[in-house]
């Protein structure tokens, strides 16, 4: 479908700004949604930029206008009020689908979130596994997810992929305060034994399966599809390797699980932390999906294991801290704030 238009919602993001250029690359014509502006100076020039919000039906419309696929990875991340987390997520997802009906747009790709799992008792997970979305933000992909089904029934093209943590170029978040303790010489603390298994994703991974699902037939990609890393280790080992890779000498410090989730439920009530609860409550436990499905009927094939994935994330972060040192907030796109977490890394 090269020479397609797509439109691309919360473009400006993290997982944005990696599709703009894969797609890009792919020859395709790209319009971008989001509520921040898109000012990455090597493609801001060849891609058209609408400044809205997904809960305004006209904005979604007016960006939508000439499209014939789109991308929905608009999303308010756990960090947003619950009710800022609800509006976006559910009723936003609603006018997008909704919009894309009226348009005759021939498919929506929405990018859900393995968070639909919930804390699981089980692994792998598979597509057809309960869904139990823990707080807002789960509870919010879960209600989405549903939105996609309703419209599915009425005729919209709407694959659903369920990504593992992704990371990658441009990705800070969360990610930001490991990488910052590593860049300043800290041992690095983890919840539990870390002998748990924990999967993640190379954004240019999820940008491939996001592709085959704009470019495969209808009847292939109208699914429910997991996507994660296929090679995968320890949690210690995985987040270990950037260690290793900075040459610190420094290494992953287990904690027991129970003293410390607890902590962190009052530091988070206190909001004296930016870690909630699916982040640290999954933290010491095995968490990864099958993939099989989307390998089977898709063709997908994770380029990147988990070591890849972080040190390349890592790499990225070395090489343009100076763009970003002074930020802070609550997407993807910049550091978070670290709050009490800063004065605890001065004992590690």
């Amino acid at each position: 479908m090269a020479g397609h238009r797509v439109l691309i919602t919360g473009g400006s993001g993290f997982l944005g700004i990696n599709l703009v250029r894969y797609l890009l690359d792919r020859d395709y014509e790209i319009n971008v949604l989001d509520v921040v502006d898109f000012d990455y100076e090597d493609v801001k020039d060849k891609i058209k930029f609408f400044k809205g919000d997904i809960r305004d039906k006209e904005s979604v419309r007016q960006s939508m206008l000439g499209c014939d696929l789109v991308v929905h990875t608009a999303a308010a991340l756990p960090l947003y009020p619950p009710e800022e987390i609800i509006s976006t997520d559910v009723e936003g997802t609603e006018n997008v689908l909704s919009t894309a009906l009226q348009e005759g747009v021939e498919r929506v790709v929405h990018v859900s979130s393995t968070a639909v799992y919930g804390i699981p008792d089980h692994h792998p997970l598979f597509e057809d596994d309960e869904k139990q979305g823990v707080g807002p933000y789960g509870e919010a992909k879960v209600e989405a997810e549903e939105v996609c089904y309703r419209y599915r029934s009425k005729g919209l093209v709407v694959p659903i992929l369920r990504p593992k943590s992704f990371v990658g170029p441009e990705r800070l978040g969360v990610m930001a305060i490991y990488y910052d303790w590593i860049k300043r010489g800290k041992n690095i603390p983890i919840v539990g034994s870390g002998r748990n298994h924990y999967q993640l994703l190379d954004v240019e991974d999820l940008c491939e399966a996001i592709y085959m699902c704009l470019t495969k037939p209808d009847e292939m990609v109208n699914d429910t599809y997991n996507i994660g890393a296929e090679k995968f280790t320890t949690m210690a080992e995985d987040f270990g390797s950037v260690i290793e890779y900075a040459g610190t000498g420094k290494r992953i410090i287990p904690t027991p699980a129970k003293p410390l989730i607890l902590v962190l439920r009052i530091l988070e009530a206190l909001k004296l932390s930016p870690l909630y609860r699916w982040v640290y409550e999954t933290a010491p436990e095995d968490s990864f999906v099958s993939v099989e499905k989307a390998k089977e009927k898709l063709g997908f094939t994770p380029r990147y294991s988990n070591k890849q994935a972080l040190t390349r994330n890592y790499r990225w972060y070395l090489e343009h801290y100076d763009e970003f040192s002074d930020q802070e907030g609550v997407s993807h796109r910049v550091p978070w704030k670290q709050g009490i977490l800063k004065v605890v890394s001065w004992f590690f």
